[in-house]
């Protein structure tokens, strides 16, 4: 049995951890509410998303790290199903393929993993989506410039001043937070958005 000072302080220490989890939810909660303001961004991606998909052209995306597990959450929320039953659609995750990520970073530096991908895979009028918490991924940026050049239609999630590619991008939706987690729980909420949006048209 423990002593009463044991009790106290394991009883402060729940206290504490508490308190942390509150604060997280708060700033979690502070930077998804500020969204609202951002709802015509929102639709304009989501508008392209859907015209892409019916005119048979698809959606790339990519990102580092919790980004590129982002990347990969849409891209199989599209060719999968989001919430409702309907066709698989053409989107692609330009972070899944080891051997091309591997291959590329070996022969041709990390910074063009995905411009590489996109100078094979990407055709004139998809949609191309890079997702950078810093706005300052250099292999993202990299290929969002390739992207253009071929006639790709270009977004970027992004976060705190939306770095260098703000200001490349057609469609830059920039997530007002220096916290990283805060912008990649806010990311995927747009994603979700999107990915609910598109299943209404196509079902």
């Amino acid at each position: 049995m423990k002593n009463k000072q044991d009790v106290e302080e394991l009883s402060q220490s729940y206290s504490l951890l508490q308190t942390n989890i509150f604060k997280i939810i708060e700033e979690h909660s502070s930077v998804i509410k500020f969204l609202a303001n951002y709802l015509s961004e929102i639709e304009e991606i989501a508008t392209v998303v859907v015209n892409t998909l019916k005119a048979g052209k698809k959606v790339l995306l990519m990102g580092n790290g919790g980004s590129a597990g982002d990347a990969q959450h849409i891209a199989a929320e599209l060719v999968g199903r989001f919430s409702k039953e309907r066709r698989g659609l053409p989107a692609i995750a330009l972070t899944t393929d080891t051997s091309i990520l591997t291959s590329i970073g070996n022969d041709y530096g990390y910074e063009n993993i995905f411009s590489r991908q996109i100078e094979a895979l990407a055709n004139s009028d998809d949609f191309v989506v890079g997702i950078s918490t810093s706005g300052n991924s250099n292999n993202v940026l990299q290929a969002l410039k390739i992207a253009k050049n071929i006639g790709c239609k270009t977004a970027a999630l992004l976060g705190k001043d939306g770095g260098e590619i703000k200001n490349i991008v057609d469609l830059p939706l920039i997530v007002p937070s220096a916290n990283t987690a805060r912008i990649q729980e806010a990311h995927i909420l747009i994603g979700h958005i999107v990915c609910e949006i598109v299943d209404l048209y196509f079902t």
